[in-house]
C-alpha cells in the first residue's frame, strides 16, 4: 500500500553502532526500516572505522550520551518498537537498560524490545568482554520481548555449541531461561543444513521452525541487523511476535537472495529488492 501524505508511519528506534562501509549497524537498520515502511530513529552507541574487510577502529560514545538519545527520541517522537545492535561494553548496556526502563521500552513498559546480542564477528570472533556478556544475560534478556542470537553468539552467551537441530532446540531452552519472552535462534551458521536455513522461535512452551532457502553467497554482511530490524518493524505495526518474525523471515530471504558484492571483502544483504524503482519510470 502506498504511504499516505500527512500520516505518521510506525516508528522504530535502533540502539547500535555505525558501520562506515554501510553494510551493517545503524546504516543497515535504517535501510531495512525504510524497506518495511517504517520511520527509523537512532541512538548511536559507537562509531567504527569499518569496510568490507573488517573493523580497524572503534570510538565508544559516553553511556550517558547513548541514554540521552534514547530518552530524547522516545519522549518526543514516540516508538512502536526498539531494537539493539552493537552495545560496545557493560557501561553502555547498563545505561541502555536504565534508559529503556525510564521510557517504557521492554518488560514493564508498552514498547516491544528486540535484543540482537551482537557479541561475535561474522567469523565467530568475540567482540565483547565477559562482563558485557554477563550484562546482556542479566540486564537486557529479562527486559527483551525477543532475543535474536546467531550460533556463535549462543556459544558465547550460554556455552551451548550448536551443531545440529537438537542443539538449536537445547540452546533455545537455555536462552529462554534467562528471561526473554521469546527466543529466535538463527540457523544461518548451521553447517549441517546444506540446502536450507532454519531459524527456531521459542516462547517457553512452543517451538516454531521457520525454514528458508540457503544461498551460495559470501555477501551476508548485516544479515542479523536486517532481520532484527524487520522484526521490530512488524511489532511496531501491531503484529504479535510469531507474525512479526514470520514477516521478517520473508524479508531476509529476499535480502540475502539479492545480496551484492562490495569492496574486496564481504558484501551486504540488500533491502533494495523491496524498493520500487521510481527513478526508472
Amino acid at each position: 500500500m502506498e504511504p499516505t501524505a500527512g500520516v505518521t508511519p510506525p516508528r522504530v528506534l535502533t540502539i547500535a553502532g555505525t558501520d562506515s562501509g554501510g553494510g551493517a549497524g545503524v546504516a543497515a537498520d535504517l535501510r531495512a526500516m525504510a524497506a518495511c515502511g517504517v520511520h527509523g530513529c537512532v541512538a548511536v552507541t559507537a562509531v567504527t572505522v569499518q569496510n568490507t574487510l573488517g573493523v580497524t577502529g572503534v570510538h565508544v560514545l559516553p553511556p550517558e550520551t547513548v541514554a540521552a538519545q534514547i530518552e530524547s527520541v522516545a519522549l518526543d517522537i514516540g516508538l512502536g518498537a526498539a531494537k539493539t545492535g552493537m552495545l560496545a561494553g557493560r557501561a553502555t548496556i547498563e545505561a541502555v537498560a536504565a534508559a529503556c526502563d525510564r521510557v517504557g521500552i521492554g518488560a514493564g513498559g508498552t514498547t516491544p524490545f528486540v535484543v540482537d546480542p551482537v557479541a561475535a564477528s561474522m567469523h565467530g570472533d568475540p567482540l565483547l568482554a565477559d562482563d558485557a556478556l554477563d550484562a546482556f544475560r542479566s540486564l537486557l534478556f529479562p527486559r527483551a520481548t525477543l532475543v535474536t542470537p546467531n550460533l556463535d553468539e549462543v556459544r558465547l552467551l550460554v556455552g551451548v555449541d550448536v551443531h545440529d537441530r537438537a542443539g538449536q532446540y537445547e540452546a533455545a531452552k537455555v536462552l529462554h531461561a534467562l528471561g526473554p519472552r521469546f527466543v529466535l535462534v538463527k540457523g544461518g551458521h548451521l553447517v549441517s543444513d546444506a540446502d536450507r536455513c532454519v531459524d527456531l522461535l521459542y516462547d517457553g512452551s512452543t517451538f516454531t521452525e521457520l525454514p528458508g532457502p540457503r544461498f551460495d553467497t559470501g555477501d551476508t554482511h548485516g544479515g542479523g541487523d536486517n532481520m532484527a530490524s524487520a522484526v521490530a518493524c512488524g511489532l511496531a505495526r501491531g503484529l504479535g511476535v510469531p507474525e512479526a518474525v514470520a514477516l521478517a523471515k520473508r524479508y531476509i530471504v529476499e535480502a540475502v537472495r539479492h545480496s551484492y558484492p562490495l569492496g574486496a571483502g564481504h558484501g551486504p544483504v540488500s533491502p533494495l529488492w523491496a524498493v520500487r524503482p521510481w527513478w526508472a519510470e
